[in-house]
């Protein structure tokens, strides 16, 4: 458990594998225990049913040119279909009209026809606080874990001889090991267009902070860099200096998946549909990763629309400024 289960999860969700529900964060596992016997055979099961789908590909799948740029091709792709973006423009409350809804903010009102909220748990339950107490109590219980990543730059020269590095996408850190850093990722081997937009360089990253241990993050930049090549050093050996760095603190950014947690997403889910044309969506319901969130909006974006469809005096077609 401290040296398989725990890093794992804990890579995942920033969580304690003691707190995290299996059902809710490994449904595979779960189900695989459920037929019976150990955990170990359980994970075999898993591992011989999806050899026998034979699957094929890489083990870790991403985006050239790095996970930032996804949102800015979304953008784009919204704005093709002529959606309009508003940046830096706070939502201050959302009000049921006759038909349909009103969103403020600091500017102005905009009439919408429906609404998916893909917000932190915390701040959709701040929003839907007037329209829907219950299930503004529930998402207001959802707890969250903070994160820091320090990502290294190294010259190659400087690392060829470390064997650790060579051939490896990185590796995770049981906490009862007593380290800072939960686990590392060599950037330069597990992505490609990383290895070749930086040829000369070899980037490594590691992360700092699990649930409960927000205190990490108070540290400055420099002493956060220092306690990730101690650790490094600890666990590969090496001892080269980085010729840059830069660290990225992630507030609040893995919200947390403890023994019951789906009933939870249930019960919000529940009182959420009583409200017309509103769905949320994000990391808090079906999943922390990419394909679990994109499921999560299409899925509120479907409801959203069948809803519409069915109810004539939701639609408005506009989207305009509400009293124009």
């Amino acid at each position: 458990m401290d040296r398989l289960v725990e890093p794992l999860l804990g890579g995942v969700y920033a969580g304690d594998a003691y707190r995290i529900s299996m059902r809710a964060a490994v449904p595979q596992l779960f189900e695989a225990v459920k037929e019976g016997g150990p955990l170990l055979d359980g994970v075999r099961r898993i591992q011989e049913r999806a050899a026998a789908r034979q699957q094929t590909g890489p083990v870790f799948q991403g985006i050239a040119g790095g996970i930032g740029t996804l949102p800015a091709a979304v953008g784009d792709a919204v704005r093709a279909q002529g959606g309009e973006i508003l940046t830096e423009t706070p939502v201050l409350g959302l009000t049921r009209t006759e038909t349909g809804w009103a969103v403020r903010t600091d500017t102005r009102t905009i009439a919408a026809d429906g609404i998916v909220l893909a917000t932190p748990a915390w701040s959709a339950g701040t929003l839907l606080a007037a329209e829907s107490p219950a299930a503004s109590a529930e998402l207001s219980g959802v707890e969250y874990a903070s994160m820091a990543l320090v990502t290294l730059a190294f010259r190659r020269t400087d690392i060829e001889a470390y064997e650790a590095l060579r051939g490896r996408s990185g590796f995770l850190v049981p906490p009862v090991d007593g380290h800072t850093i939960k686990a590392s990722t060599f950037s330069s081997n597990k992505w490609q267009w990383v290895a070749d937009a930086a040829p000369d360089l070899f980037v490594l990253r590691t992360s700092v902070g699990r649930y409960g241990e927000e205190d990490h993050l108070h540290r400055e930049d420099e002493e956060l860099v220092a306690v990730s090549l101690r650790d490094l050093a600890a666990a590969t050996g090496l001892t080269a200096r980085p010729v840059d760095t830069e660290v990225t603190r992630w507030i609040g950014g893995l919200p947390q998946y403890p023994v019951g947690h789906l009933a939870r997403v249930a019960r919000i889910r529940d009182e959420v549909a009583k409200l017309p044309a509103l769905r949320v969506c994000g990391a808090v319901y079906d999943g922390v990763g990419i394909p679990a969130c994109i499921a999560s909006a299409r899925r509120a974006a479907d409801e959203i629309a069948s809803e519409i469809i069915a109810t004539p005096t939701l639609v408005r077609g506009t989207g305009s400024e509400a009293g124009q």
